[in-house]
């Protein structure tokens, strides 16, 4: 007899009705390769960055210079982008019709969506007389067996989750193709989010830094994202040259300073001795070089600066991951390493934006227990940087999307992973609902709307029709991904107070009709415009 072995979740998916995959897109998404980390996010002045060693008569040159010391404080920002049609609808966020989440679809719909009759949102249990499976202690409905939910509860206290928000999208994309303009990261770097470090990171070597593609009009390549995918790559991004290894930081801080005031004396002198008027430009970048090399001494000459694996509020004892789990050289060691070089590099402002990229999302056409396994694991990851923020004492803006999603047709896995709930048997663009999550330090996002009902409009934007699939008139955004990104950058403008500003920063977006702007947005603004020290 031909035994069967248990499928390990992490190997690679074979589809009989997909094509032997090519590309590293289709490879990433199935599973035959590991996807890497792409960064969002903001500046902030933190404590354990310090500045006090670089000498007080250049502090003014850094700004001349286009050193970014504090980067341009906006909010945090990072992508979380499920190579391959995840589920996101249902059996994670809850998502209803015209009334907002809780205007409950059919049975048959929420089966589509991967839930059982007896797990339906609606059920009442009888001898609680209160729904147990509706969660919302992140403020955003989600249903109460989510993995996502699971997975983000299993990392964040509960002092974060209480300080939590979100909204979700019902928006359609194409099914397995990296062709879906998801990725708004070039848009959020134009609202303004800079890093001290790096402006734009990412885990693929790719214009958007990740699996789904940016929107074509907004890519600017003299920002192209540095690859990054674990935290060597974080702490290889700086190299001061032999100096710190040979003096102290601040010895060697000192030195650079002097390179740079003999270089500038050098350049008056030939100013005035000869009259140069032609070399403007070289002499700045001369100038600046030197000025650069030493701020980046005085800040990251010591590697540790940066090192998320030597960050004690990430990884050992008292961190998000434990020492064990963080270097266990399995797939989830290595998905939480990205995130930690993720979460290290935006939440403390070194780098400007980006995305965290996981893949093997293209899991139907076998149990639900893989979907579950997997989808827990993308939740432990968005939980890490959440509870990263709320240590750091930041707000973040989380945005989760895939490439298409998936459907069921009801038929039940039993399995412990399984949990009783519908298998996913295909592909299904129809049912696709990005989400995103809104962490403030000071108290929990406040939905915009005078009542619930209102407010239920606003965290819900766009709806379903009653069979569980996207009705595409709702939004713009509903069967249009271009339109999907911008309806995400609007949201994080509005965050800022800075909704108004959409149209004259984005000309050519597809979004120009301001009339429509606050049916587009979930949030009143957290912060307003530039970010002080939150601290």
């Amino acid at each position: 007899m031909r035994r069967t072995r248990k499928r390990n979740f992490d190997d690679p998916l074979r589809h009989p009705n997909h094509a032997r995959p090519r590309t590293r897109r289709e490879f990433l998404a199935q599973g035959f390769m590991l996807g890497a980390a792409s960064v969002t996010g903001a500046m902030f002045s933190l404590p354990g960055i310090s500045r006090a060693s670089l000498s007080g008569d250049l502090l003014p040159l850094v700004t001349q210079c286009g050193i970014a010391t504090q980067g341009a404080g906006k909010i945090p920002f990072i992508v979380f982008d499920l190579a391959g049609g995840s589920n996101q609808a249902g059996s994670n966020v809850l998502v209803g019709k015209q009334g907002g989440q809780l205007d409950f679809l059919t049975t048959a719909g929420y089966e589509r969506q991967g839930l059982p009759g007896d797990m339906v949102p609606p059920i009442v249990n009888p001898q609680s007389q209160t729904n147990d499976f509706i969660d919302q202690q992140l403020g955003l409905a989600f249903h109460s067996d989510s993995a996502f939910l699971r997975g983000i509860m299993s990392r964040v206290t509960p002092a974060t989750a209480q300080n939590i928000n979100g909204a979700v999208i019902p928006a359609r994309s194409d099914n397995d193709t990296s062709n879906n303009p998801h990725n708004p990261m070039y848009a959020i770097a134009k609202a303004g989010a800079n890093g001290s470090l790096l402006n734009l990171i990412g885990s693929e070597n790719s214009d958007s830094g990740g699996n789904s593609m940016s929107p074509a009009f907004t890519i600017d390549l003299s920002i192209r994202p540095t690859k990054v995918d674990r935290p060597s790559d974080v702490t290889g991004l700086v190299d001061v040259g032999d100096l710190t290894t040979v003096l102290n930081q601040q010895d060697a801080v000192a030195v650079m300073e002097s390179i740079y005031r003999l270089s500038d004396q050098k350049m008056s002198a030939v100013d005035t001795d000869q009259g140069v008027t032609t070399d403007d430009v070289i002499k700045d970048l001369v100038r600046c070089g030197y000025l650069k090399s030493a701020d980046l001494a005085d800040r990251f000459g010591n590697p540790a600066t940066l090192d998320p694996a030597g960050d004690p509020d990430i990884v050992g004892a008292t961190g998000i991951f434990s020492s064990a789990e963080f270097t266990a050289g399995d797939r989830n060691a290595a998905e939480f390493q990205k995130t930690a070089s993720v979460m290290k590099m935006v939440i403390n402002g070194f780098a400007g934006a980006g995305t965290v990229e996981l893949g093997g999302y293209d899991y139907h056409g076998g149990a639900r227990a893989e979907g579950e396994v997997k989808d827990f694991r993308a939740g432990q990851c968005m939980g890490a940087c959440l509870e990263y923020a709320a240590i750091v004492g930041v707000p973040l803006m989380l945005y989760v999307m895939s490439d298409g999603s998936l459907s069921s047709n009801g038929v039940i896995d039993n399995s412990v992973e399984g949990r009783g709930k519908g298998e996913w048997t295909s592909d299904n663009s129809s049912t696709a609902a990005p989400f995103f999550l809104v962490y403030n330090p000071s108290r929990r996002p406040t939905l915009i709307g005078a009542t619930p009902a209102q407010q239920a409009l606003h965290q819900q934007i766009g709806y379903m029709r009653p069979d569980g699939s996207v009705e595409t008139a709702s939004t713009p955004a509903a069967n249009n991904v271009n339109l999907l990104a911008e309806t995400v950058v609007l949201n994080y403008m509005a965050l800022h107070g800075l909704q108004n500003q959409f149209n004259t920063l984005y000309p050519s977006m597809g979004l120009s009709n301001p009339a429509l702007y606050d049916s587009l947005t979930a949030f009143e603004p957290i912060v307003n415009g530039i970010i002080t020290n939150p601290l």
